[in-house]
């Protein structure tokens, strides 16, 4: 199966990394600057305590047309390079061939369907700890590694299937989900509190859950995006927030959200597609998100980098 990774950053280089060491994958990764340099020169490296790796020989290049068409695209890019990624896939894209997404957020997958086509496209979900540590190299912390994807009608699919055979080989826990928005949002009612609330106190999980206040709020965050999926008729089922304080409980104390890392080093936000994407939706389903809405307030001068 010929795959393409479309933005080898942390995650898509960490699962595309696992994929091109499995028998039956030809794996290109779409990278760019530093990072393409060093995957070039050195090969693409992961540290973890789980499991390791080191591909010397690696497929890397930052223009699409030299790929060509492929089987599947794992679509990794940030959510502010959503339309210029979604673009550059063109020449990646056939008959036949599927763009899983595993990006943050729960409104990216709307604009890949508007410029490849809704047939081309699924859902996906990645869970894992990973950051670039340096240009090359991506460091995974803890063990948990798991993608989930599925076809967005939920019905079972040849390509997938196929894809599915070599993931649950890779490595890495595989799960093909007959409701992937639902796992979409199921991740968003986490993802988004913990970035907001991480961000706004620029600290990890650990102290998050152990500050009476800071886990009030993150709670309270939480429910914000639950009552907003029951608007938006996606079933997350009773107790989702009980459940994301227990996900938030169970992660190393260590963790800190993506838009933790990019803030704390001067880097673009993706707030826009997280708690700014909270209060517009809300807006927009009569749902009040005032703790989101305090976040995207907040932290909107830093949304670009450093003001």
């Amino acid at each position: 199966m010929r795959i393409a990774i479309m933005g080898a950053g942390a995650v898509g280089g960490y699962f595309g990394a696992r994929l091109a060491a499995t028998h039956g994958a030809e794996v290109h990764f779409i990278a760019r600057g530093r990072h393409l340099e060093a995957i070039r020169r050195d090969g693409l490296r992961i540290e973890s305590e789980a499991a390791p790796l080191h591909l010397t020989d690696v497929r890397a290049t930052d223009d699409p047309a030299e790929v060509g068409p492929v089987d599947l695209v794992l679509f990794a890019v940030k959510l502010w390079d959503t339309d210029r990624a979604a673009e550059a896939c063109r020449p990646l894209v056939k008959p036949g061939t599927v763009v899983v997404t595993v990006q943050n957020g729960v409104t990216g997958m709307d604009t890949l369907c508007q410029i490849l086509g809704r047939e081309h496209v699924a859902g996906g979900v990645a869970h894992i700890g990973a950051t670039i540590a340096a240009p090359g190299v991506i460091r995974h912390t803890g063990t948990l590694a798991r993608l989930t994807y599925g076809e967005l009608d939920g019905r079972p699919s040849p390509r997938l299937t196929a894809f599915h055979a070599l993931a649950e080989a890779a490595g890495f826990e595989a799960v093909l989900s007959a409701a992937i928005l639902r796992a979409q949002w199921e991740k968003f009612a986490f993802l988004a509190p913990f970035s907001g609330v991480t961000a706004l106190t620029r600290q990890p999980a650990g102290v998050i859950r152990r500050v009476p206040e800071s886990r009030a709020l993150f709670l309270d965050a939480v429910a914000e995006v639950a009552r907003l999926a029951r608007a938006r008729d996606i079933d997350l089922g009773t107790g989702i927030v009980a459940r994301v304080e227990a996900l938030l409980d169970g992660v190393p104390p260590a963790m800190t959200s993506s838009m933790l890392n990019d803030l704390m080093r001067g880097g673009r936000l993706e707030l826009p597609w997280l708690s700014g994407a909270v209060v517009q939706l809300g807006s927009e389903l009569g749902v009040p998100t005032p703790v989101h809405r305090v976040v995207a307030a907040a932290l909107a001068p830093y949304a670009d980098g450093p003001p």
